[in-house]
């Protein structure tokens, strides 16, 4: 999984929380970062193929889809499960995954006090933390959405009304 953005920071953060031994991928150069927060493995993608850099894994969390959807599963143990955390193309059916021997779940973000708590006492303990890679203000919420786009931010924008 990409690691170093928005989502992928705090992903890498609950899965060490949980006990999970994390690889992820990001260019090298968030690489201290990403141990700093819990990443045991890493990857950096511009220079290795994931795919032929790791060993078989349980869980698959994919933040980008479409093409890597078929190459995220290729990593899995008989059984695993492939994780989507988008709303668009996955790059894998559900019957596809079967005939590779992997689940396929995606992940639907719902209201949910008890695990809201759970964040909480993470963030609490210091387990959780949120990666501002920049704040700009609520004007500037176009550049915002620009910076997101190149896929190359480290964790979060913040807009400042």
């Amino acid at each position: 999984m990409p690691c170093a953005g928005g989502v992928g920071h705090l992903t890498v953060q609950i899965a060490a929380s949980r006990g999970a031994h994390v690889t992820g991928t990001g260019r090298a150069a968030k690489h201290d970062l990403l141990r700093e927060l819990g990443a045991d493995t890493l990857i950096d993608h511009t220079t290795a193929d994931f795919v032929t850099e790791t060993e078989p894994v349980d869980v698959v969390f994919d933040l980008v889809g479409g093409d890597y959807g078929e190459r995220s599963a290729s990593v899995l143990k008989p059984g695993g499960a492939l994780v989507g955390a988008l709303g668009g193309n996955l790059g894998i059916t559900g019957e596809r995954a079967a005939e590779l021997g992997v689940r396929l779940a995606v992940v639907n973000v719902r209201p949910s006090a008890a695990d809201l708590s759970r964040l909480v006492a993470l963030a609490e303990s210091g387990r959780l933390r949120v990666h501002v890679d920049q704040t700009l203000p609520l004007a500037e919420v176009a550049r915002a959405h620009e910076l997101l786009s190149t896929r190359r931010t480290t964790g979060k924008i913040v807009l400042i009304p």
